[in-house]
């Protein structure tokens, strides 16, 4: 296998090509360098249109996987970029700002860990004193741990990590970023497949995604009102370091399989949807999910 980055996006066939994922394990919260194949983020594929020009934003695990992928997408597009990653990731993080960086726009690390509201407070306050402001809010910062035994297996230490950092850190974040928040504004949430169709082996995920499902509902019709608008994007099985860092080698080995296209996506082929939804072509959408889940439906 290669460690380079699969090319996605320029293939016609969309079953093609199939993630050829390793079954070796990463120690959470995993790393792209180690990845193989590497995953694609857009590198060679993604290609701007000014639809994000002169605005400011901010993504929660920015530093690798969706978060890296949106975040190169977000800088094409003309935005500068906040990234807020845990620091342990610091690696990670300095290279998704040397993307940032090289699309001649500005970028700012701001590591530390979502569950802590006062970090996110911080994060916030940060990103619009080096920004000049904050226009998107995309909260990707995510945790799960697959336990193929289900329910019994899942710890008291496991349940309330997801939920502190799937859930809460959703909530710290935007009570963080509504006071700053002026009309055209938009927040972006990362949900999942797991939260329409749950795997008994991520329960506890799957009740977080459906968490932020009702929340992004909720929010968009609070929210209306002071024109800032609200919406969420479901993924499905995508090749990002959580994946070798938090599945079993089983697991890995049939990763993505089951969706209709037969494989896994790659973070490039998520991007899109937050860039739609940040952009004036989503002008008028909001309260809604976007799927990008190889065909799994999310009714």
């Amino acid at each position: 296998m290669s460690n380079e980055p699969q090319e996605t996006l320029d293939k016609e066939n969309p079953r093609e090509p199939a993630v050829d994922v390793s079954t070796e394990t990463q120690d959470y919260p995993g790393f792209t360098e180690e990845m193989e194949p590497r995953p694609d983020h857009g590198e060679d594929s993604y290609k701007g249109n000014d639809r994000l020009m002169g605005k400011k934003a901010l993504i929660t695990g920015g530093d690798s996987g969706i978060g890296r992928a949106v975040a190169l997408a977000f800088a094409r597009e003309g935005a500068d970029v906040a990234i807020s990653y845990l620091r342990e990731e610091e690696e990670d993080g300095q290279n998704c700002l040397d993307l940032i960086l090289a699309e001649g726009r500005t970028a700012l690390g701001v590591p530390g860990d979502v569950r802590d509201e006062d970090y996110a407070k911080s994060a916030v306050s940060e990103t619009i004193d080096e920004l000049g402001g904050l226009d998107i809010l995309v909260n990707n910062a995510g945790y799960h741990l697959g336990q193929p035994n289900g329910i019994g297996d899942i710890t008291p230490d496991q349940l309330r990590r997801t939920f502190e950092t799937n859930v809460y850190g959703t909530f710290w974040m935007i009570q963080a970023a509504l006071p700053h928040l002026k009309p055209g504004s938009v927040i972006i949430n990362t949900t999942s497949i797991q939260g329409h169709h749950p795997s008994t082996s991520l329960m506890d995920y799957a009740a977080t995604k459906a968490a932020l499902n009702n929340l992004t509902f909720s929010l968009a019709e609070l929210l209306g009102e002071k024109g800032i608008r609200v919406n969420a994007v479901a993924p499905g099985p995508i090749w990002t370091p959580l994946q070798p860092a938090t599945t079993t080698p089983k697991k890995l080995a049939s990763f993505g399989d089951s969706t209709p296209l037969g494989r896994a996506g790659q973070p490039a082929e998520v991007a899109g949807a937050f860039v739609f939804l940040a952009s004036n072509d989503a002008r008028y959408v909001s309260g809604e999910i976007i799927g990008v889940t190889g065909g799994m439906h999310l009714a």
